[in-house]
């Protein structure tokens, strides 16, 4: 592994190395969560399962991993937040580092998650919207995917698409690409499939979103409608603003709700 792949997580997984301790799945998920709190133990079973990390069993089963195992993850994950690489090529890099070589020049990070993949790597899952967090120019717009490359990126089949278009979860613009919204809902709406939600289970989270997305509107509407050009962009701020507040809003209440029926 590169130097390029040293992130606070990997350090504090070689600190725990150097003491001699291998690392349970628990002790990796908290290890990781600083640089990528959208993490969780499904997803690196996943990786596991995919041959990417190849964690060590105790005799009674359980995974313990190396800080070497960590470096892996952590590359892992930032090639699929940052590059949206598909594991296939993600491996590719893997094998190439383990025989020594470099791996292939990659592109500058792409921002294309847009506002609610800006809450989501915020504190705890709540980015402040404007802050250090939140993507205010909307840049998950300027990213376009062809369905190859929305497919590879996302890690799902054809028929999955399908499907989610069917249901309204997921959508191309009119010249036929996807933009980095659509791309960071497909992963979504992968990652909850993998807990059994299919998209039938989702038209409500669908209905939701377009209801908030219509309260938006109506609040901006006059801006919008206003003939100062500076009044109309205005407009987009404070829908873009409004939107990753509600976005916010909606994250606190699931786990307010969520804790209080848990403790029940």
């Amino acid at each position: 592994m590169t130097a390029r792949t040293t992130t606070a997580a990997a350090g504090r997984a070689a600190g725990a190395g150097a003491e001699g301790r291998l690392l349970s799945i628990g002790a990796v998920l908290n290890t990781l969560r600083d640089d990528f709190p959208e993490v969780t133990i499904s997803k690196i079973r996943f990786l596991e399962s995919e041959g990417l990390v190849e964690p060590r069993r105790t005799p009674s089963g359980y995974r313990k991993f190396s800080p070497e195992d960590v470096e892996r993850l952590v590359y892992v994950l930032r090639m699929q937040r940052d590059h949206y690489l598909p594991l296939k090529v993600i491996r590719e890099h893997l094998d190439a580092m383990d025989r020594g070589e470099e791996p292939p020049a990659l592109p500058a990070p792409q921002r294309g998650r847009g506002d609610l993949g800006a809450v989501l790597a915020g504190p705890d899952g709540m980015g402040a919207p404007g802050g250090d967090g939140s993507d205010p120019q909307g840049a998950g717009s300027t990213l376009r995917l062809g369905r190859a490359e929305l497919l590879a990126a996302a890690g799902v089949e054809e028929e999955d698409l399908v499907q989610w278009e069917s249901y309204g979860l997921v959508w191309a613009d009119r010249d036929g690409s996807y933009d980095g919204d659509v791309l960071a809902v497909a992963k979504l709406v992968a990652d909850l499939g993998r807990y059994g939600l299919e998209p039938r289970h989702l038209r409500a989270v669908k209905a939701a979103a377009d209801r908030e997305v219509g309260l938006v509107e109506q609040v901006v509407a006059p801006l919008r409608r206003h003939r100062n050009p500076q009044t109309r962009t205005a407009a987009e701020a404070t829908a873009r603003e409004l939107a990753t507040l509600s976005v916010r809003l909606h994250a606190a209440l699931v786990q307010a709700l969520l804790r209080t029926r848990l403790a029940g």
